[in-house]
């Protein structure tokens, strides 16, 4: 008996050591992302795109609804009435009992609608169906706007790790120019000043370098929470603002040609024009007349002194009916015509307005990107010349004729052109992801079947 409690022992400790290495290998789990991969993410899970695909459902059920209208209709009413005291007429002197005291009567009626001619129910068929249209160029601009939060959003990690990483090398660089200066000052080759020097330029970047690892935890999080992921959630961006520069520059060249067919504030303004003038002719068909046809088919028993149905005397009509509605005056449709009129005039206005300011908001990002093109060229070359400068700055203090200033300014410089490049290729990318939004280029959304 001890045996097997001893093995049972064995096994229970080794199931619960085995969860617990199975927790924290989940917990360890990290999340390689690349840029499709966010946005893959972000369209699946982010809860303001769920909202718009439940809202075009919802204007699909709209849609099945007005042709609906168009289908017979079949209703039953019944009543039952006890008469516990029947009413008395008196007349010229007579009197006549209208029913039986203690009675009851039953009354049951089938009836069948279709109708014939409804103008209204065909214009509103048509507009049902812009806004269904309408519904989903919403949801599209919902995704426009997600993927360009997303892709900045996943630029700025880029741009916060280049930064942290020149900012971690410079204050390495720092370090050792330090231990140089220290050593010289211990054989009697420099002065006190320099080693100074070179130990404040060194704990100066000591707080520059713990605000860039927060700017990429904080840049980290805020990709997350537009990705619709756990905060919590470890992820790692790989790559370098670098590896974007040759693209740009191809990018750029071909920016300048574009157009605002495909831009999601012009589609929905136009949308919003069609389904303004199907209302008009909702409206308009309002003047029209309407016929429908009817059927009836109705049963009814009297002055029944029991409750057993089954031995009621029953007397059945039916009967078919057509009916013609025609419209006479009503001042209300009247009103209602001339507010839709003003309506249309103030959004083809607005229609007109928007066109030319985002024809400006494109022209705008794009003369962003070239010159952002421009200046990652010329801070390339900024790099280059201040690794040469920091390098001689570098020889020459080591050989006694340069200064401690000329090294410590050299490496400022060379930081700064490292900075200003990444600033530079980031900037060109926040310009193209918003001229795309404006654009309404659908390349980067993910395709629902990812």
């Amino acid at each position: 008996m001890k045996r097997n409690l001893f093995r049972k022992t064995g096994f229970l400790i080794a199931a619960v050591m085995l969860a617990v290495s199975v927790k924290a290998q989940e917990s360890d789990a990290v999340l390689n992302l690349t840029l499709e991969d966010a946005l893959r993410i972000a369209v699946s899970e982010n809860p303001t795109i769920k909202v718009a695909e439940q809202q075009i459902e919802v204007k699909k059920i709209s849609k099945d609804e007005a042709w609906q209208a168009l289908l017979p209709s079949a209703d039953f009413n019944g009543t039952v009435q006890y008469t516990v005291l029947a009413a008395v007429m008196k007349l010229n002197g007579m009197e006549f009992k209208m029913g039986q005291d203690n009675t009851s009567t039953w009354n049951g009626q089938f009836q069948i609608s279709l109708p014939i001619f409804a103008p209204t129910v065909y214009a509103t068929m048509n507009l049902t169906k812009s806004d269904l249209d309408n519904a989903i160029e919403q949801s599209r601009s919902s995704k426009l706007d997600l993927v360009n939060q997303v892709t900045k959003a996943y630029y700025q990690v880029i741009l916060a790790q280049d930064s942290y990483d020149v900012l971690c090398k410079s204050l390495e660089q720092a370090e050792k120019n330090f231990n140089v200066v220290k050593s010289l000052y211990e054989l009697g080759g420099t002065s006190e000043y320099d080693k100074i020097s070179a130990e404040v330029q060194l704990r100066s970047l000591n707080p520059t370098v713990i605000q860039a690892r927060n700017a990429v935890t904080l840049a980290k999080l805020q990709l997350m929470v537009l990705m619709g992921i756990d905060p919590e959630t470890e992820i790692v961006v790989e790559g370098s603002l670098e590896d974007y520069e040759d693209q740009l520059y191809m990018e750029a060249i071909t920016a300048g040609d574009f157009s605002l067919e495909n831009n999601t504030n012009m589609r929905q303004l136009k949308l919003n024009e069609t389904m303004l003038n199907q209302s008009l002719r909702v409206q308009k068909m309002n003047f029209m007349p309407t016929m429908a046809l009817s059927g009836t088919y109705a049963f009814q028993s009297l002055y029944n002194d029991n409750w057993n149905v089954f031995d009621y005397t029953w007397a059945k009509s039916s009967s078919i009916v057509l009916s013609l509605s025609i419209p006479i005056f009503r001042m209300g449709n009247f009103t209602k015509l001339r507010s839709t009129k003003l309506q249309i005039s103030q959004l083809n206005e607005n229609i007109n307005y928007t066109e030319k300011q985002l024809n400006i908001q494109a022209r705008s990002y794009v003369d962003n990107m070239k010159a952002n093109a421009e200046q990652v060229a010329s801070n390339r070359e900024a790099i280059e010349q201040a690794e040469k400068g920091r390098e001689i700055a570098s020889k020459r203090y080591e050989i006694g004729k340069g200064t401690i200033l000329e090294l410590n300014n050299s490496e400022v410089s060379l930081t700064q052109a490292k900075l200003t490049y990444s600033q530079s290729i980031y900037n060109y990318l926040a310009a193209k992801a918003d001229l795309d939004k404006v654009l309404g280029n659908e390349d980067n959304i993910p395709s629902s079947d990812n």
